[in-house]
């Protein structure tokens, strides 16, 4: 079912539910409808049950793999290997666990240009098919797609592209894009704005959104509601975490003053266009950490116990944010600050490493002569 029918089919509910409120800087927030559902609280997410406690960045990054161009995604495979997409040409590329890197497949339909083209990706393998999951702009909007990945590693290849979610806006910018499988095993999928500011605030657009999916595409249950939003007033969502507790974490881009850390909980609203950062404002929720635009604009972010990586692009850095029960346990620290360049995605993998991709070359006009790459971290439990 496409996105347009299952909101067709929602709009009578969340109108009879949602008083109208205005977007412009000053209006009043929108609350949570009263007459939402129970919400279930996802478990604590399983990928991270095996770490705990509080973790640092040790030693030197390794390259697994270099000669990237506008890396936005990096997955890991089950067999010690990697998929990596490329926004602007649309491939998919896979880093087998020889360190050999070759492309998979080129998803068709990708229309690329300023920050639109292939942005995430997410595996879910169901019974005897893994499917990989894809974010991408098209010529109408942005969507999500899914593919059967075939063959074995080394050797991969994309079968059919099946449509499981449109009509979410697309522009030139703020695209949002990142996919991840929660640890109650629905999609998660971030959107941007795309430049239509007062679609954050209105639940039945899907703009400024983190949607909750089933893997087939439709509204998961107990979404607040009942449509596929999860949470409302967000400018551009590019990363998404669970830490050990199962807290729900966001990372988000700002306009002109702070980019944001946000705890995520079902029905919240973020504020959008209404504020940026912190404003103590009723109704709306605050970020548990803010910086500087130059400082961060946030993009991937990856959780191993309860500590959370932050990507940064301009700020040329890696945030690391320690939090406990929701809130901060000190203040973020920077790591990597001005050696790699832009970061654009990381990822926690087994064996207290992480991956990282850097984002230079990103074909805006502002690409770096060095190539862009694929790295990996060692991680070490904080003192």
């Amino acid at each position: 079912m496409t996105s347009a029918l299952r909101f067709i089919a929602s709009g009578c509910l969340v109108l009879a539910v949602t008083a109208v409120a205005a977007c412009a800087p000053g209006a009043s927030p929108r609350p949570v409808p009263p007459s939402a559902p129970p919400v279930a609280t996802p478990p604590p997410a399983t990928a991270s049950e095996a770490a705990s406690g509080w973790w640092r960045i040790d030693g030197a990054p390794q390259t697994l793999a270099s000669g990237l161009s506008a890396p936005w995604s990096v997955v890991p495979t089950d067999d010690g290997g990697a998929l990596i997409s490329q926004r602007d040409d649309g491939a998919v590329l896979e880093l087998d666990a020889g360190g050999e890197v070759r492309a998979v497949g080129t998803l068709p339909g990708v229309l690329s240009g300023g920050e639109s083209g292939l942005h995430g990706l997410a595996l879910r393998a169901d019974g005897g098919t893994e499917w990989l999951y894809a974010y991408h702009g098209s010529t109408d909007d942005n969507r999500v797609v899914r593919m059967p990945l075939l063959g074995g590693p080394g050797a991969r290849t994309l079968g059919e592209a099946e449509v499981v979610f449109d009509g979410i806006p697309r522009e030139s910018t703020h695209n949002g894009g990142r996919l991840a499988f929660g640890p109650d095993g629905f999609l998660y999928v971030t959107t941007g704005d795309a430049q239509r500011r007062e679609a954050a605030q209105d639940p039945d657009a899907l703009g400024g959104k983190i949607l909750r999916l089933t893997p087939e595409g439709d509204p998961a249950p107990g979404n607040p509601w009942g449509t596929a939003v999860w949470s409302l007033g967000h400018r551009n969502v590019q990363g998404v975490a669970w830490t050990s507790d199962g807290v729900m974490w966001a990372s988000e881009f700002g306009q002109n003053a702070w980019d944001e850390l946000n705890r995520i909980e079902p029905g919240g609203n973020y504020g959008w266009p209404v504020v940026e950062g912190d404003a103590g404002r009723a109704g709306m929720i605050d970020p548990v950490a803010v910086w500087a635009t130059s400082e961060s604009s946030p993009s991937g972010i990856a959780a191993h116990g309860d500590t959370i990586f932050v990507a940064a692009l301009r700020g040329e850095r890696m945030w690391v944010v320690d939090t406990a029960g929701g809130e901060l346990r000190g203040e973020p620290l920077a790591a990597l600050t001005g050696e790699q360049g832009r970061l654009r995605d990381v990822v926690a993998v087994t064996g207290d490493a992480l991956w990282v991709l850097t984002n230079n070359t990103d074909g805006r006009g502002d690409a770096r002569p060095e190539d862009d790459l694929l790295l990996r971290l060692t991680m070490t439990p904080a003192p």
